[in-house]
């Protein structure tokens, strides 16, 4: 029990210092890195919490996959070298009034809930609560408009990044190029 105590506040402080580390780090590469090390933290924190399929779909997908994609979307773009918004403009000023707006609601939700509640078992709940075929039929039949919507901005998310990129760098088509837009624009004309 102890160990789970002193391993809870050791993980936490990494999720948190990974968190703060990709608000801070300037570089795009080592604030994904902090990223997977956020993640991770995030994993354990589910193991302690009993929830072993949601840390293993927390390191095989996120710190997996979606942070390889990250790894190389940010080595193909780039940028580190070139600041990401105009110095001293008026969206550096409101961050900070943001980020204590932020911490006003976490409080009130911390204060407001029933932390009455933290020394009872928790609630009695189905023995396949949880379980890979049980997430799987929601994620199939209750959620799956939402899960299909995230897999699109995935992929919107992707190729406008690789548009941006040839953008940046000034990579220009060639004149023989056809463009998906051309293709639409030729086939919706009468």
């Amino acid at each position: 029990m102890l160990f789970e105590q002193i391993l809870f506040f050791a993980v936490g402080l990494g999720a948190l210092a990974g968190a703060l580390g990709v608000v801070v780090i300037r570089n795009p590469f080592y604030s994904v890195l902090s990223l997977v090390v956020h993640l991770i933290s995030l994993a354990v924190l589910f193991l302690l919490l009993r929830a072993e399929f949601l840390a293993a779909a927390q390191v095989v997908v996120y710190a997996g996959a979606v942070m390889v994609l990250y790894v190389f979307v940010v080595a193909y773009v780039g940028g580190s070298d070139s600041p990401l918004g105009p110095e001293g403009g008026r969206l550096g000023r409101i961050g900070p009034l943001f980020a204590g707006a932020l911490f006003l609601e976490l409080s009130v939700a911390i204060i407001g809930s029933s932390l009455g509640a933290l020394d009872t078992r928790g609630p009695d709940v189905a023995a396949t609560f949880g379980s890979p075929g049980e997430i799987g039929r929601l994620l199939l039949t209750k959620f799956l408009l939402p899960f299909e919507i995230a897999s699109f901005l995935l992929l919107i998310a992707a190729v406008g990044a690789v548009v941006l990129a040839r953008k940046r760098r000034g990579l220009e088509e060639p004149a023989d190029a056809v463009s998906v837009a051309d293709v639409l624009r030729e086939g919706a004309r009468p």
